[in-house]
């Protein structure tokens, strides 16, 4: 048997050096206060966002999965004026490591996913539907032209949502990676084929550029026949909806993947975290602390100062100051149960600092920012494997919480 040495990434040194400079006297450290329970315990590994916030200023969560991973249909409204939840009617499928985004016209459309018990390889749905907020109800949204899960879903601003990329099924004991990608148009019924990736990727982040396209960067390929069988991804693209292309474009300086993109307020991107392996039956011990910050003018990656801790699978959201919270997650500190720690970036001094931590620690949960610039974190998976009582089951939460800038 061989042996492979892997060496964590957490705590070496930053190679960049942030300049020194006064802090803002408006950015403080927060504060964070529980936000009530959800009407179950659930874990959102691979969904995107997990969490979509109404034109009412509520949010809803859909789909993820129970202690044993098996996919779920429930679904939840969380109100902000009393701070509860409310179950909300259930999908017409039970799905997990599937998108939600919302649209310009207020609903919000929930796309392919993961469906059943845990099993490898996975069983990627094709179905999408569509939550109305005014009536509660969902409806269906068509077939995509290939199934997937844990792919991305990104709206356009032409209204349109792009899906790229994602897992399939190869045969009956193996997966695949997709280079494939499909347009939704709430306008039109069904969905149509867009350009192909130039790189198969899935649990990849994708954003929005201020300039109409979309960046993708990092990810997982499978390689081999099992679920430990791949690799993370450096490379990133990006897609231009007018002329429904891919363009390669500068790599990562490390392979990522649970990493997390955050658009700034200048249209720059910043990378944090993310690992080596995605892990989707434990928590990764070989978190990234570095992070990167993407110039789209130059189409380049360039280096900045490392978190205060490596972290994967975590959530980095935008704060109405226009520093970024990262928050939840794992490394190698704690490689079996999910973090407390969180931190904000400055981008205008280039800093980090450690904020007050949230009371249950977590990763693979639903975050979203509120519409008075709080931000709710829900559920999760608390512990896995040797940090749990039987040292196998996911632990997971109910609880949410409230981060107040």
């Amino acid at each position: 048997m061989t042996t492979t040495t892997r060496t964590s990434t957490t705590t070496h040194p930053s190679t960049a050096t942030a300049p020194v400079k006064a802090a803002d006297d408006r950015r403080g450290t927060g504060r964070w206060t529980a936000a009530g329970q959800l009407p179950w315990e659930r874990e959102f590994f691979g969904a995107v966002s997990g969490a979509v916030r109404l034109a009412d200023g509520r949010v809803l969560v859909a789909g993820g999965a129970d202690g044993a991973l098996t996919a779920q249909d429930g679904t939840a409204l969380f109100d902000p004026a009393d701070g509860t939840w409310t179950p909300g009617r259930p999908m017409s499928t039970a799905r997990r490591m599937h998108s939600t985004t919302p649209l310009a016209d207020g609903r919000v459309l929930v796309v392919g996913g993961y469906g059943g018990p845990n099993a490898f390889p996975v069983r990627p749905l094709a179905t999408a539907e569509v939550y109305d907020p005014v009536s509660g109800d969902w409806s269906p949204a068509g077939e995509l032209r290939e199934p997937r899960c844990g792919h991305s879903a990104t709206p356009l601003p032409d209204g349109r949502v792009l899906v790229a990329g994602g897992t399939g099924t190869r045969s009956a004991g193996s997966e695949r990676t997709l280079t494939s990608a499909e347009l939704f148009d709430p306008a039109l019924p069904g969905w149509t084929t867009a350009g192909e990736m130039t790189d198969a990727r899935s649990f990849h982040p994708a954003v929005p550029l201020p300039d109409g396209r979309v960046l993708v960067a990092g990810g997982w390929v499978e390689t081999r026949t099992d679920w430990r069988g791949g690799t993370a991804l450096a490379y990133s693209e990006c897609y231009d909806p007018a002329t429904d292309g891919w363009t390669p474009t500068d790599s990562l300086s490390a392979p990522r993947s649970g990493h997390q993109l955050t658009v700034l307020a200048d249209g720059s991107v910043l990378a944090t975290g993310g690992g080596e392996e995605p892990a989707p039956g434990r928590l990764d011990p070989y978190s990234r602390a570095t992070t990167q910050r993407w110039d789209p003018a130059a189409g380049r990656w360039n280096q900045e100062p490392d978190m205060p801790c490596g972290r994967g699978r975590h959530r980095a959201l935008l704060l109405p100051t226009g520093e970024v919270l990262v928050m939840g997650g794992c490394d190698d500190l704690l490689g079996d149960a999910g973090f407390r720690a969180a931190a904000r970036y400055d981008p205008e001094v280039r800093r980090w600092t450690a904020v007050s931590g949230t009371a249950v620690g977590r990763t693979d949960f639903a975050a979203a920012g509120l519409a008075d610039g709080r931000i709710l974190v829900a559920g999760g998976t608390v512990r896995t494997g040797p940090a749990t009582s039987t040292g196998r089951r996911h632990l997971l939460t109910a609880h949410s919480e409230l981060y107040t800038p």
